[in-house]
């Protein structure tokens, strides 16, 4: 997904901030604002800053820890007019305890066969992302994405970005999982599966499995993107404990 038709900035002119990185400079944006695709009646506005430059992924190691969130080449926190309710989560590996009801998640999908692939679109993949969208989120932005849109969300990154594919003993593709490798986490990006497998539970299977990765690699974080308490789309981020959120820039646990 990228911003080209919506970046701006409030004076029409591109404005100058600090980076995280203190020894360089970054253009930063704001977008327009629009309705909120998870909170009815709200507006949403995000921050966003190009990635597509070759100190991209030193930048977005420091970038993601004070909150931002990597779509394609670039990087967005939310900024939204009136409401705070976007909050960055991430899940710290070593004291990560599923509970009962996950651990039965992970019992369900053992049968299940993982296979590492570059960060590019497939058709099979893309097939299953337009059933997945059509059936869990018909009415959201990505609902009528393209396949050269579908291939920029895969594909556009200056990130390490790596894509699990999940398949049934039979070979059938059952979900895929975006995500991207950093020095001290894993972020994931974007996950859909096959919404007639709803028993597996496979969008937390595929959080229980990256936070394996993680330890496996001996990753300290994996990062969530953004959890919103009134969002039901977002409530089995809650599921994985202990959860930090970010406020006013300092991570904590979640309450």
């Amino acid at each position: 997904m990228t911003y080209s038709k919506t970046v701006r900035c409030d004076s029409g002119e591109k404005a100058r901030y600090q980076s995280l990185a203190a020894d360089r400079l970054d253009f930063l944006f704001t977008t327009r604002v629009l309705p909120c695709p998870y909170l009815p009646g709200n507006l949403e506005r995000k921050i966003v800053a190009d990635l597509s430059e070759d100190r991209a992924e030193v930048e977005y190691e420091r970038m993601i820890r004070a909150g931002y969130r990597r779509s394609g080449s670039v990087a967005y926190r939310h900024a939204c007019p009136n409401c705070c309710a976007c909050i960055p989560v991430r899940l710290p590996i070593a004291t990560f305890n599923p509970g009962k009801s996950l651990r039965r998640v992970a019992r369900v999908n053992l049968d299940l066969i993982v296979n590492i692939l570059p960060s590019r679109a497939l058709d099979e993949h893309y097939d299953l992302f337009r059933r997945y969208q059509i059936e869990r989120h018909s009415g959201g932005e990505m609902a009528n994405m393209s396949y050269a849109e579908y291939r920029g969300l895969i594909e556009e990154s200056s990130i390490s970005t790596c894509l699990a594919e999940f398949r049934l003993p039979g070979g059938e593709l059952a979900a895929v999982c975006l995500y991207d490798e950093l020095t001290h986490a894993l972020s994931a990006i974007y996950t859909f599966f096959d919404p007639t497998l709803a028993k597996r539970s496979l969008g937390s299977y595929m959080i229980i499995w990256l936070a394996k990765t993680c330890c496996m690699e001996a990753k300290d974080y994996l990062y969530l993107g953004y959890w919103i308490s009134n969002c039901a789309k977002m409530s089995y981020k809650a599921r994985f404990r202990p959860l930090e959120k970010l406020d006013r820039g300092v991570w904590s646990p979640m309450g």
